[in-house]
């Protein structure tokens, strides 16, 4: 059975409070061997630390964009202590969630851009990668990566243009794919991953969003009292299955080579995964 990592898991959300353990062992069962699990907030950074140790997981340690509104300014400074108490930690191998998020409306993009560009600082202090948040901002985020020392990481859930997926690639980072790949009209990025350089991909759930289409229920659906399914990292080896498929490769080929971009991207990785 192909053993694989997944890059973006958020085993804290409030979603898995009541089986989290569960979650995370039939995810093990299922061949995911190995979660990064990157925060959010503040308030959510010793329990992602937490557990990576419990599992034997790694954790990122960031402010994500949809987390702004609520965010301090004085949350950098905390960043920046916590990046120091954990620099000896193994198991913290990158600054995440971070990034930008121009989708979403009613979001001051001014302070998004300052805690990305504030966090992307302490990425280069600390020498870590950095996992981004890209939706409908990647050439925003990579303005910011160019004016500075090289950072590299993943750029996570990526859904840009092929010129943006290649300018990500040039700056050193890895492109996450997960659940959206797996709907039949999300044709180009479908597109991208089947033609992206194999040593361009890691895989990812975004657990316990981003469910592949066999969990996703409509508007409709969800009106009618159909609850929208949830996202774990146990369904990557289907998605995966799926971008193995359009790649013409083996499941097997995919686990190795997205295993082996997982780590270079995230340094922490080899002596854990």
């Amino acid at each position: 059975m192909p053993c694989w990592i997944d890059t973006h898991c958020h085993l804290d959300a409030a979603e898995f409070e009541a089986d989290r353990d569960a979650v995370r062992a039939a995810a093990r069962e299922a061949g995911v061997a190995h979660l990064v699990i990157p925060a959010v907030q503040r308030s959510h950074w010793p329990q992602v630390a937490a557990l990576a140790r419990r599992h034997g997981d790694s954790y990122a340690l960031g402010i994500h964009p949809l987390y702004t509104p609520r965010a301090q300014e004085s949350d950098i400074a905390a960043l920046r202590e916590a990046l120091q108490q954990h620099r000896e930690d193994p198991r913290l191998v990158a600054v995440g969630e971070i990034g930008l998020d121009f989708f979403v409306p009613g979001l001051d993009a001014q302070k998004q851009i300052w805690f990305y560009e504030q966090q992307l600082g302490l990425a280069r202090e600390f020498a870590l990668p950095a996992i981004l948040h890209v939706r409908k901002s990647s050439d925003r985020l990579l303005k910011a990566l160019r004016a500075g020392k090289p950072v590299g990481g993943i750029a996570h859930a990526f859904n840009g243009s092929a010129q943006q997926a290649q300018a990500f690639i040039d700056l050193g980072f890895k492109l996450g794919f997960g659940g959206a790949v797996t709907y039949e009209r999300a044709l180009k990025l479908r597109e991208l991953a089947a033609t992206l350089p194999l040593e361009a991909l890691v895989m990812e759930t975004d657990a316990p969003d981003i469910p592949p289409h066999w969990l996703y229920t409509t508007a409709e659906q969800r009106a009618a009292g159909l609850a929208q399914g949830r996202n774990s990292p146990a369904e990557l080896p289907r998605i995966a299955a799926q971008v193995a498929q359009l790649r013409g490769i083996s499941e097997q080929q995919l686990a190795e080579a997205s295993s082996a971009n997982a780590r270079a991207a995230l340094g922490g990785l080899p002596a854990l995964a």
